[in-house]
């Protein structure tokens, strides 16, 4: 044979076996790199020829599925339950996929939990949650556990934190909080600060006038959680501190107050979201419901938010604590706030500036730009939803037409934009009255930036293991395990508040968990209902219970949730240490929700009356402060 036709033989076979070979050569299987058990994933098939239309028939463990090629391109969905290999019909190409199990799903977020409730120490607590998370994500990816380790350590960085920042709430939420830090840190140094606590100091001049002033303000800002908790926490605390009431006590006034207003109030940031989840899963049902009446018939359910907040009042009426505050509340009226910030360490140190003598404390420097906030806010958020909002039914009430320009609203922006015009507003207040110079005023707003610094690590890191949480389907293992069991409607109430305060408290976020449970409770719940041949009545007797219990079951584990961010915002602006406000606030949720759940959402549930439910619980609550209670 010669030369030629050697070479010429050479370039046959090549080109034969190209032919062959192209199918496995020119298809691409892609996988999620993150895969959980018996929780469903798009498989990609990517033809390298970007025209080509056909199918594959693609093998999956004991399962068959065709996949249509569209211009290269072909998905499926498939729930792995275990190792699996995928195979492509007529090539050889292959790829094998181990899922996560899902029970491990809880393992992150308890051992942040834990840890922060162990050691005191929030931050090593939450990135080592974090670490947990990633190293599984990347264990299972590689099929090698120490490959896993040093990429989930990288991960932490590249994947969570830098994707926790550049979320645009998150962003708004720190803005905020800095520009918060900037305008106390200037109204506190130009003696508004002061100004305010000796106007206060006339009414609010005990202990119990002090409490009850901290948690009126908090009822008063009811329209939005963060800005509730940043300027209660910062006006009070110069006078709680002088009334010896304890940073904690403080800190737990201005949570409790803060959320279960918010989730309650017809008229706040939340009800966009409550009556969007709702309004899904009454389209779900196809019932002929208004999201508006549904959650006004649901707060005749309410019960955790309604009775936290009387529960405060009965505490501050009878001037008594029990639990780890009462410790903290006795340390602060024998020892005065300073001796135990130096016992205990604060997160921030806003307030504590030492004024030039010459200046003159004049309430309105602080007033002024506290108001801007608060009006400010509340302007910001009736521009923003004006437009999308439904204002030309003339059969809404005026009402629910506020209701639905406040839910159309964009809150971050109006909470941004008030909180700059307070800042600017204290500068000019200090400027105007020769009180700082421009560099003092620079300085001031740096150094309040500067006093947020450790929150904004914490809520970074737990915005991170929220991530993660929902990248495993943590709140999806904690449903199933309660909601496939058999159950009788009757407990269904019961179950979900019990099951919204377990993912929230996991989470560590209520609308996180509104927006997980709404669209998976609300649909199962009236089906159980009929299931049980209950009456259309008898069904939304359970419905309204359950809209309910999912608010505030959301709201209960919120607050008992070190990864909370709204507990980490109460703590910063208290100044008070995370751990210490989680711990103090901890045993009087846990009450408030158990007597809440036995004595409110349960006979609900049996058809008894609010008029009942709500009188039997306070005084059960009034009972056990009775019981339990010791004075400071």
């Amino acid at each position: 044979m010669g030369k030629r036709k050697v070479i010429l033989l050479f370039f046959s076979l090549l080109f034969i076996i190209g032919a062959y070979g192209n199918a496995d050569s020119q298809v691409e299987i892609h996988v999620p790199k993150i895969v959980v058990q018996n929780i469903p994933v798009h498989l990609k098939l990517v033809h390298l020829k970007a025209d080509t239309s056909f199918s594959y028939i693609v093998i999956i463990g004991s399962d068959t599925i065709t996949v249509p090629i569209i211009n290269g391109v072909g998905s499926a969905t498939y729930s792995f339950s275990k190792n699996t290999e995928i195979r492509i019909s007529s090539t050889e190409l292959s790829r094998r996929v181990k899922p996560i199990p899902l029970w491990l799903s809880v393992l992150p977020p308890l051992i942040a939990i834990v840890l922060a409730l162990v050691f005191r120490e929030v931050v090593t607590s939450l990135f080592l949650g974090i670490f947990m998370g990633t190293a599984l994500i990347e264990s299972y990816a590689s099929n090698n556990i120490f490959l896993g380790l040093g990429k989930g350590l990288l991960s932490i960085i590249d994947d969570y934190i830098i994707s926790a920042l550049l979320d645009k709430g998150h962003l708004s939420i720190i803005v905020f909080s800095m520009m918060i830090g900037a305008m106390v840190n200037i109204i506190t140094r130009n003696g508004g600060m002061k100004g305010v606590v000796n106007m206060l100091s006339r009414f609010a001049n005990t202990r119990q006038s002090g409490q009850f002033a901290t948690w009126l303000l908090g009822v008063s800002i009811f329209f939005d959680d963060y800005a509730n908790t940043l300027v209660v926490g910062n006006t009070m605390r110069p006078i709680t501190d002088k009334l010896k009431i304890s940073r904690q006590k403080l800190a737990y006034l201005v949570d409790s107050t803060a959320a279960p207003i918010a989730a309650i109030a017809f008229v706040t940031t939340w009800i966009g979201a409550e009556l969007s989840y709702i309004q899904s899963g009454i389209d779900t049902l196809g019932l002929s419901l208004s999201p508006y009446n549904v959650f006004l018939n649901s707060l005749a359910y309410s019960f955790y938010p309604i009775f936290t907040l009387v529960f405060i009042l009965f505490l501050i009426r009878r001037n008594v604590d029990f639990g780890p505050m009462l410790k903290y509340e006795r340390e602060a009226v024998k020892h005065g706030i300073k001796e135990m910030e130096t016992q205990h360490g604060f997160s921030n140190h806003l307030n504590e500036l030492e004024l030039d003598k010459n200046i003159n404390a004049k309430w309105f420097n602080a007033a002024i730009p506290v108001l801007i906030v608060i009006i400010g806010t509340f302007i910001g958020l009736l521009y923003t939803g004006w437009d999308d909002a439904i204002v030309d039914d003339f059969s809404l009430s005026f009402s629910q037409k506020l209701s639905s320009i406040i839910g159309a609203s964009d809150s971050y922006k109006s909470l941004l934009w008030s909180s700059l015009f307070s800042t600017i507003a204290a500068v000019f207040l200090s400027l105007g009255q020769k009180i700082l110079s421009l560099q003092e005023s620079i300085d001031s707003i740096i150094n309040g930036f500067r006093t947020m610094l450790t929150a904004i690590i914490i809520l970074v890191l737990a915005w991170s293991i929220a991530l993660i949480t929902e990248h495993l389907h943590t709140a999806d293992f904690i449903s199933k395990l309660i909601i496939e069991t058999e159950i009788s409607p009757i407990f269904v109430p019961l179950i979900t508040f019990i099951l919204a305060a377990l993912v929230a408290f996991s989470t560590g976020s209520s609308w996180g968990t509104m927006a997980i449970l709404y669209p998976l409770i609300l649909p199962a719940a009236w089906l159980i209902t009929k299931e049980y041949n209950y009456s259309y009545n008898e069904s939304l007797n359970i419905f309204y219970n359950v809209v309910a219990s999912v608010l505030a079951g959301s709201v209960l584990g919120d607050h008992c949730s070190p990864i909370s961010d709204t507990t980490i915002l109460s703590s910063l602006a208290s100044s008070c240490p995370h751990i210490e406000h989680v711990k103090t606030q901890l045993p009087y949720a846990l009450t408030v929700g158990v007597v809440a759940a036995l004595f409110g959402v349960l006979p609900a549930s049996f058809g008894v009356a609010a008029y009942i439910t709500f009188p039997i619980g306070l005084l059960v609550l009034y009972l056990v402060i009775r019981l339990f209670g010791k004075k400071i």
